[in-house]
């Protein structure tokens, strides 16, 4: 549910015009009887994805003593979260925001966390650095090392040898994400390819099926995705035959014959911390990660498809990165346009700062990233 949507940006804006005004004065945290946060998603909050997960995430928190919630959805990676920021600090009283799409980060949050240096920004998958704003920071989860067992469960799964991957852009979490897929399916057998095809955009659903088309029209058995909401996608893969792989929150009531297993997020771990932090009046930590071990992310339990074999290799590696330290990403390695990336004997665990810039496909994925 949207929390005064278009008529509270207009108001803030008349008020802006006709000077100062009580309404628009920002409540004071120290003074506020409950700390309020708001939560701002970039599509709608049921979409059975990306949005869904933070909005599961703010619901786990809701009824915490003290807090009260308050939610904006549908707002543009533009400078609509900048009025969207604006009006829940000076009508909601909010001290604590949570923007959560990938677009928000640069310019919008760093520049507006310089205006109103007494509010915290948090937000999803940014990489904060010591040059950006004490009141701003990042979190975000492990999410490619869920894909590589995904990806596992599709190498045993898959009859063609061929795999299809919807995404919308190339930034270093998609690349991650469609990387360890594929790395985990050749784990079980190295002919296995990965077809990626981008659409341009999060929220793309007539690309997004004319893409799962495609991939099926040229092998694929086994798709999966990241785009913001997998519902299309899901319902055009299984209306095809193919099985597939999730991505954000689980689809299995989508296609519970098809779907496999899938990388969740559980953002309930996240927002309960930097709730409590907020309420306690301590700091709140600038860049925040953590993944399976962490309870960050989660694996869809499998489907009924999913066979013993399968099961029990990925059951293994989840096991092993249980433990903590378990690397994905290690040489040799090379990309798909043949150039080493990662050297025999180095690796990179799932904490490797350097993953946040990935730049490549790796051997095995047939696209490009331009």
């Amino acid at each position: 549910m949207t929390m005064l949507p278009l008529n509270r940006r207009r108001f803030l804006m008349a008020g802006a015009a006709l000077g100062a005004s009580p309404l628009l004065m920002r409540v004071s945290p120290a003074a506020a009887a409950s700390l309020t946060a708001g939560f701002i998603y970039v599509g709608p909050r049921d979409d059975f994805g990306y949005n869904q997960s933070h909005a599961e995430g703010a619901a786990a928190i809701k009824d915490m003593a003290g807090l009260t919630i308050t939610e904006e959805e549908n707002v543009a990676e533009s400078d609509a979260v900048v009025k969207t920021m604006e009006s829940m600090i000076q009508l909601d009283g909010a001290s604590l925001l949570f923007p959560t799409s990938f677009g928000y980060y640069k310019p919008f949050v760093v520049d507006t966390a310089k205006q109103y240096p007494d509010v915290e920004f948090r937000h999803c998958g940014g990489l904060w650095t010591p040059k950006d704003p004490k009141n701003a920071g990042s979190y975000f989860g492990y999410i490619g090392t869920a894909q590589y067992i995904c990806g596992i469960v599709a190498g045993h799964m898959t009859k063609s040898k061929r795999l299809g991957f919807v995404a919308a852009k190339p930034i270093p979490q998609v690349l991650m994400n469609i990387n360890a897929y594929t790395l985990g399916a050749r784990s079980v057998d190295p002919s296995i390819k990965t077809q990626v095809i981008f659409t341009g955009d999060w929220a793309m659903p007539v690309k997004e099926a004319e893409a799962v088309n495609a991939l099926v029209d040229q092998g694929a058995d086994v798709l999966t995705c990241h785009v913001d909401s997998p519902k299309v996608f899901v319902q055009t893969a299984t209306g095809r035959g193919a099985f597939v792989s999730g991505y954000h929150t689980s689809q299995a009531p989508l296609a519970p014959q098809k779907y496999l297993t899938g990388a969740e997020w559980h953002w309930a771990t996240v927002y309960k911390m930097f709730a409590e932090k907020a309420l306690a009046g301590q700091p709140l930590p600038n860049f925040v990660r953590g993944g399976l071990a962490e309870d960050f992310v989660k694996i869809s339990p499998y489907g009924p498809a999913v066979t013993e074999a399968a099961r029990k290799q990925a059951d293994a590696v989840k096991a092993e990165v249980m433990k903590g330290g378990y690397a994905v990403i290690k040489g040799p390695l090379k990309d798909n346009k043949g150039n080493t990336v990662v050297a025999a004997g180095k690796a990179y665990p799932e904490t490797a700062i350097e993953l946040e810039t990935m730049d490549y496909l790796v051997e095995g994925v047939i696209g490009s990233t331009s």
